[in-house]
């Protein structure tokens, strides 16, 4: 790449007599591929200075000399007002030699190599900029789909290597048009350095395949030809940014069923692509911050009530009082929806449980016979992205899958983490991701799904070599769950053995609690919190599974204060496909063997309960064979989901909890009080939250003929007020050290219902809550929680003497 001086005029604004300064700048942070360069360059002009800026393996250097005030305004500037997708986290000055008279004006120099500490970009939805060149009336770009610019457009999902320049993305097979050379060379244009800047003459070409039954000839418009595939209640096959989608007419029930059918996919809500807001407000109420989310810059999938005055065809999102919509995330999305009078399905294009498709030929491969017609472009994906996905909760925003448009930005740790050695933490099995720690940041890679499919185990090492290799990371430990038949516990002890690393395992739980405090920004050297981790389950230090927790943690230790009662788990992985099994288990516990008799089991559920093989069951419950013991909150909402009718056995994790959260009578909820009671005891040397009082409530508010929505919200008030006594029980023996916060992480607390409530017992209380902001929950922030438990233990370590 050459370097760059274009003609500046330059606008002095300072005396003669002001002393004159020369300065290296290093700017570190998301600082490439966002238009800083062209920025400082279009300061220095502004402010009379000289030298050069460029990118290297560090983040971006300035070079400058000139009047010193001039000088202190251009970083001020660069503080106050970067480009809208920088993040800059630090601006160090030193003084340097002065220019020599050869070096006038200010130039753009090339790209450095080096080892990295710098920060990729996230892929970032179409800017207002780019959207209005692609529907003017006139111009080069109008209806161009792959419209970009240094504000917007791929990033991640483009990169090969770094530095972050054209030839080491998926671009670097386009070569630019003399007119986007031009703007491409230009500090004044927006398009300066935008490294997949291209146009119609030089970019990625458009084409729809297969379409049968229309007739079209080879110079059809693409997006016409799909937009008539939908209208005609079509599956199309759809290329996105990150991977493949699999779209569909969301009002047309026969498409909709179609694609459940061919995609093997019975219940799992789908996804959906909307125009605009106005798009969504027939379907869904809108707050001010559902808003916000919908129009980031992420473009995530956003769950919203489904309280508008039309619906969409039953199959979308069945059992669910909620609908996940997003707003076009490319240039392609809004030229596809530009045409539609109705909002698309829009599903990950991927047989069910696998990776989503990155590649053409794959996608023919694995999706040909699911879809109808296939909306292709020649540009690579390099990195596979799923749709990010958030949710709305008691007012604030909750990340509930972190992926596209917000990986794989940082995540800046705590000033006491800044020593910590780099490292690097697996996660856990279920909705992995890994987690690269260094100066000071956490690097969380995008969503990589459930470890136990073989091909979503091999991208998560595909995907975890291309982070070492992108970061240039080097790790001196490695964190892992502490199950041994994790598949990344497994990666990571043979790392660590292989590479000489030093090894940590984190509880599970400790590890949700972990993230939650990094998530919070609270500082290593704070007092423990109390952390109440509520999820399916993880393997605790015990042997059995946890999954209902009160802890008294720090970063580097937790004491299990509390849990729920355990209960057996029968069957094992098969229980938990089946919820029944963990209902009968539950019923077993609190009736015995007398559990069947219709007076105590009312309804539908006790005749199909009759037809099991109950003895069987209750033999391996008492002899404990295949039933192992779980305090998991989570199999707790699957039991009661089972009994009150929504769901017995389950065709994706978490389909039991959300249809119960789904079946919650809002008017029930509101009243407050008639909770089921739960029963707080001492066993075992723990407090102990026990919901045998709770089955006998629920299961007369049945016999009485109760309806199913409200026993699903006095089963939630309920809970959330055993919680809120727990936790009145405990601050006594957490102590004088006990920081008086409190901690939520797991799954569970996607659950909006119970999280909302819980929050107001606890605040009433008096006490902090704190809930997870920029990771989420559930297992998908479970590497960085094991990453900061590691740097804790390691600078402890440390201090002590005892780690190099």
């Amino acid at each position: 790449m050459d370097s760059y001086a274009p003609q500046q005029k330059k606008t002095p604004q300072a005396s003669s007599l002001e002393p004159r300064i020369a300065e290296s700048i290093r700017v570190r942070g998301l600082v490439q591929g966002v238009g800083l360069r062209p920025l400082v360059w279009r300061l220095a002009g502004k402010y009379g200075l000289s030298g050069s800026v460029g990118n290297d393996a560090e983040g971006v250097w300035i070079h400058v000399s000139g009047v010193a005030g001039q000088v202190d305004r251009l970083v001020e500037a660069l503080r106050s007002a970067p480009p809208p997708l920088a993040r800059i986290d630090s601006i160090e000055r030193l003084p340097r030699a002065p220019v020599g008279p050869a070096e006038s004006g200010f130039h753009i120099a090339a790209s450095l190599p080096g080892e990295m500490h710098t920060q990729v970009a996230a892929d970032a939805a179409t800017c207002a900029d780019c959207l209005g060149e692609l529907f003017a009336p006139d111009g080069r770009r109008r209806g161009f789909a792959f419209t970009n610019c240094t504000h917007c457009g791929p990033r991640i999902s483009i990169v090969r290597s770094v530095p972050y320049d054209r030839i080491n993305t998926s671009m670097g097979a386009f070569a630019q048009c003399p007119a986007c050379l031009e703007e491409y060379r230009n500090p004044a244009d927006r398009r300066f350095h935008a490294q997949p800047n291209c146009c119609p003459d030089c970019g990625p070409h458009l084409w729809l395949e297969w379409a049968e039954g229309h007739d079209h000839g080879p110079e059809a418009d693409p997006i016409a030809r799909a937009q008539e595939s939908l209208r005609a209640g079509k599956i199309l096959l759809l290329k996105g940014v990150g991977g493949f989608h699999l779209a569909c007419n969301a009002t047309d029930p026969d498409a909709v069923t179609r694609l459940r059918t061919r995609k093997r996919r019975p219940h799992k809500p789908f996804a959906l692509l909307a125009r605009d807001l106005e798009m969504i407000r027939r379907y869904c109420s809108l707050s001010d911050t559902g808003c916000e989310l919908l129009q980031h810059r992420a473009a995530p999938i956003l769950l919203l009530p489904q309280t508008g005055a039309a619906a969409l065809a039953p199959g979308v999102a069945p059992g669910q009082r909620c609908y996940g919509f997003m707003l076009p995330p490319a240039p392609l999305h809004h030229l596809l929806m530009a045409g539609l009078e109705f909002p698309l399905v829009c599903t990950s294009g991927n047989r069910s449980g696998e990776p989503q498709c990155i590649a053409n030929d794959d996608a023919r491969a694995l999706l040909g016979a699911v879809a109808d017609a296939a909306l292709l472009y020649d540009r690579d994906i390099v990195n596979r992205l799923d749709d990010s996905v958030v949710r709305e909760i008691d007012g604030r925003p909750a990340i509930l899958r972190r992926a596209r448009g917000y990986v794989p930005e940082p995540l800046m740790l705590p000033e006491t983490f800044a020593a910590a050695p780099p490292l690097l933490a697996l996660g856990g099995e279920l909705k992995n991701t890994f987690c690269l720690l260094k100066d000071g940041q956490a690097v969380l890679s995008q969503h990589i799904g459930d470890l136990h499919n073989r091909a979503v185990g091999d991208a998560f090492e595909q995907s975890l070599q291309f982070y070492r290799e992108l970061f240039d990371h080097a790790p001196r430990a490695i964190a892992v769950d502490a199950h041994p038949e994790y598949r990344s516990g497994k990666i990571g002890r043979a790392l660590a053995a292989r590479e000489s690393l030093r090894l940590e395992v984190v509880q599970h739980h400790h590890a949700h609690i972990a993230a939650c405090l990094a998530d919070n920004g609270v500082p290593l050297d704070a007092e423990p919190v109390l952390g109440i981790a509520l999820d399916g389950l993880g393997y605790g230090t015990d042997g059995s599974f946890w999954g209902g927790e009160f802890l008294l943690a720090d970063y580097r230790n937790s004491e299990r204060l509390a849990s729920f009662e355990p209960v057996p788990i029968p069957g094992g992985e098969r229980a938990i496909r089946q919820p029944w099994r963990m209902a009968f288990a539950w019923l077993h516990q609190v009736f015995g063997n007398d559990l069947s008799t219709r007076q105590r089991l009312p309804g539908e559920f006790g005749d199909f309960l009759a037809r099991q093989p109950l003895e069987t069951l209750a033999r391996m419950i008492d002899t404990g064979f295949n039933s192992p013991l779980t305090s998991s909150c989570g199999r707790l909402f699957d039991a009661v989901a089972a009994v009150i009718g929504l769901c017995r056995e389950i065709s994706f994790e978490g389909q039991a909890a959300m249809a119960l959260e789904a079946c919650v009578d809002s008017a029930a909820l509101a009243g407050g009080g008639n909770g089921y009671p739960f029963e707080i005891g001492e066993r075992g040397g723990l407090s102990r939250l026990c919901a045998q009082p709770m089955w006998r409530a629920l299961l007369e508010d049945l016999r009485r003929g109760t309806a199913a929505g409200v026993v699903a919200a006095r089963f939630h008030l309920g809970l959330a007020e055993a919680i809120g006594r727990m936790v009145d029980r405990l601050g006594d023996r957490c102590g004088a050290g006990w920081s008086g916060r409190v901690a939520l992480s797991g799954g569970v607390f996607q659950n909006a219902v119970l999280s909302s409530l819980l929050v107001r017992q606890l605040r009433r209380r008096g006490l902090e809550v704190l809930c997870h902001r920029r990771v989420p929950a559930n297992d998908g922030g479970l590497s960085l929680g094991q990453a900061a438990v590691a740097a804790a233990r390691l600078l402890q370590s440390r201090g002590a003497g005892t780690c190099a």
